[in-house]
């Protein structure tokens, strides 16, 4: 079984306003790529986080549009706001919010189809196989999250996530819970299983090191902006 993914076009024309006592935050960003690999690359409170939700589906912008692979996904004008369930992506959240009840074979599986809330330890679907072989993580399948390492934690988070067959992969700061060694390890891991499986993937992070190797197109957010200014393209082609 292999995913056959064409290039993902990305349209992004989001706007938001925060306000949280005096305190007020503007989110405009601006942005269309053609890239499998895009990372938005910023200081903590720029708006990473805020955009990479936009497109999932987890935080409606005040006005614009979101459109991926020509499919409308949020449309102020238009009155389109589809539910996460419909939009068709993965978010790999920060700390890959596995069930600590389930094993990683139902942890895997937990990523299929609506209405699966127990999935039996027994249970051989194929995907679920498919993805299980594909991350190394037989060995390990009648295992629990806490019994893993922080590595295999992340391999069964992705495996989870592609298991749907997403025609995007959504990582929020996918090693900020890892030590440095670890990040180095996994960082290479991860540009491996992409480039493998030929994922369109859209990463955030406030380490460089991230968008330099991960990142084909680099986003540079300061502020709620995409920074265009003549140094941060210089950055952006530096580390892209």
């Amino acid at each position: 079984m292999t995913l056959m993914m064409t290039p993902m076009q990305l349209d992004l024309d989001i706007r938001a306003t925060l306000r949280s006592g005096k305190r007020r935050f503007d989110l405009q960003v601006q942005c269309t790529s053609g890239s499998q690999r895009i990372a938005m690359y910023g200081p903590s409170g720029a708006g990473k986080s805020m955009t990479l939700k936009a497109i999932a589906g987890l935080f409606t912008p005040d006005a614009g549009h979101i459109r991926l692979n020509g499919r409308t996904l949020f449309d102020s004008a238009a009155g389109i706001n589809l539910p996460p369930q419909q939009r068709n992506v993965a978010y790999l959240f920060q700390d890959y919010a596995l069930f600590p009840h389930l094993t990683v074979r139902q942890n895997v599986g937990f990523g299929l189809a609506r209405g699966w809330f127990n999935p039996r330890a027994r249970e051989k679907l194929q995907k679920v196989e498919h993805w299980l072989d594909a991350f190394h993580l037989q060995e390990l399948a009648h295992q629990f999250p806490d019994e893993l390492s922080g590595g295999q934690r992340q391999r069964v988070a992705l495996a989870r996530a592609l298991v749907a067959e997403p025609n995007a992969l959504l990582l929020d700061e996918p090693f900020a819970a890892l030590d440095p060694a670890l990040r180095v390890k996994m960082r290479l891991e991860l540009s491996q299983w992409q480039q493998r499986l030929d994922v369109p993937m859209i990463l955030i992070t406030h380490d460089p090191e991230d968008a330099r190797i991960l990142g084909e197109h680099v986003l540079y957010l300061r502020d709620g902006q995409i920074d265009n200014r003549e140094e941060h393209m210089a950055l952006g082609e530096r580390i892209g």
